[in-house]
């Protein structure tokens, strides 16, 4: 069994991908799920999320589809016209029973995007869910395991990469792998670092985050395997322009 790690989206995958933004979308993902969300729908851009929920009509009719909750960011910020941010400690305070959670943010969705135009199995993790998303896609898996960080604005991002050297440790207790650079690159990051707050909190993503006063939604991404929660590609097409995940 191969183990591949990409510090950035690219390429083809073709059987079992693993996607990590754990600053934020992957994580808050999970705890969307976690707080009773029927299904995520990532989408490709902004206007296509407020499009699925619909507006106000020109004549003062609301025609919202109410079954859709709109969260995503852009510069870490709620975007106009969204019901939630990316943050998961706001998403861990509400309750999403029903309801199907619409996502776009400025480096997670677009990860989504790329791996599931290919990828055979496609989910969703982070620190907080790392043993059961390692333990699923070890048991998913034929050939490959493929761990993909989001980054940040097209950049390699220390965040992403330590929660990959976590997943590659998970998988690597469960079997013997042939790794690539990238992982070799992800489980050295790992070791040296060791803790996670630590390498999330100095990650540029984190000083960000922690800037624009979400220093909390750090230190909840950091916990790690708090969760049982994975998401899953539940379609590899698009459906409506988006990527919907169901808990697995």
């Amino acid at each position: 069994m191969k183990l591949r790690v990409d510090l950035l989206p690219h390429g083809a995958y073709s059987d079992t991908v693993l996607i990590v933004d754990v600053l934020r979308a992957t994580t808050t993902a999970i705890t969307y799920l976690e707080r009773g969300a029927d299904a995520l729908l990532l989408t490709a851009s902004p206007e296509r999320a407020l499009a699925l929920r619909g507006t106000t009509g020109e004549d003062g009719t609301d025609v919202r589809d109410d079954r859709y909750l709109l969260g995503g960011e852009r510069g870490g910020l709620a975007i106009p016209g969204f019901d939630f941010g990316n943050s998961p400690v706001e998403a861990n305070s509400q309750n999403f029973t029903g309801r199907t959670v619409v996502m776009n943010t400025t480096n997670g969705t677009g990860a989504a995007h790329v791996a599931g135009t290919s990828g055979k199995h496609v989910l969703l993790a982070s620190l907080r869910n790392a043993h059961a998303a390692a333990r699923r896609a070890k048991a998913l898996a034929v050939e490959e395991v493929a761990i993909v960080c989001a980054g940040t604005d097209g950049r390699v991002g220390m965040d992403d990469v330590y929660a990959a050297g976590v997943l590659a440790e998970y998988l690597m207790a469960m079997g013997e792998f042939t790794v690539d650079d990238g992982a070799r690159i992800a489980l050295t990051v790992r070791r040296t670092v060791g803790n996670p707050l630590e390498a999330l909190s100095s990650s540029a993503h984190g000083i960000a985050l922690d800037r624009l006063g979400l220093g909390e939604d750090v230190r909840y991404a950091a916990q790690v395997s708090e969760s049982t929660t994975v998401p899953v590609l539940a379609d590899t097409q698009d459906i409506e322009g988006a990527l919907r995940f169901v808990a697995g």
